[in-house]
């Protein structure tokens, strides 16, 4: 197991060698303008119009709560759309945050970082618009990446 690294920086300018995953948390309705969606598409426009169609063509694809969608930016770098917040506001279910559909993406996204030989890279996902605990999210990334061996790197901006 390879320990979790915390680091101030920013998440869509990764620190490290070789082939890196930039994972985030998305929505299940389509939305992309707030949070860290905003940075990711200042620097590649393609992770947005992949969700953006993957959203609108839902009817015939795996879109939905727990799915990942990866989109790669440059020859060594992937964005990984992880859809694991219900809606966007915080209502009588609580925050839109759904931590199984979370771990379920990260495993996902593990998957491909093994395929891959590539490190993962994020912001505290689900811990922002999301509404969602650290101390709930960062054991689902712990058991997903680094339980797998996988370099795993949390940037705090």
């Amino acid at each position: 197991m390879v320990e979790l690294r915390v680091i101030k920086g920013d998440a869509t300018s990764p620190q490290a060698k070789g082939p890196k995953i930039i994972a985030h948390v998305c929505n299940d309705i389509g939305g992309w303008g707030k949070g860290f969606v905003v940075a990711v598409s200042r620097r590649w426009p393609e992770p947005e119009r992949a969700f953006r169609q993957w959203h609108r063509e839902r009817a015939g694809n795996d879109f939905g709560l727990g799915a990942t969608q990866l989109v790669q930016v440059t020859p060594d770098v992937w964005v990984a759309n992880m859809v694991g917040q219900r809606g966007i506001r915080t209502g009588s279910g609580g925050p839109p945050v759904r931590y199984e559909a979370i771990g379920r993406c990260l495993h996902t996204v593990a998957d491909h970082a093994l395929r891959l030989g590539a490190s993962v890279h994020m912001p505290r996902i689900g811990c922002g618009l999301a509404g969602g605990r650290w101390d709930r999210i960062e054991p689902l990334i712990v058991a997903a990446l680094s339980g797998r061996d996988i370099p795993t790197t949390v940037y705090d901006f």
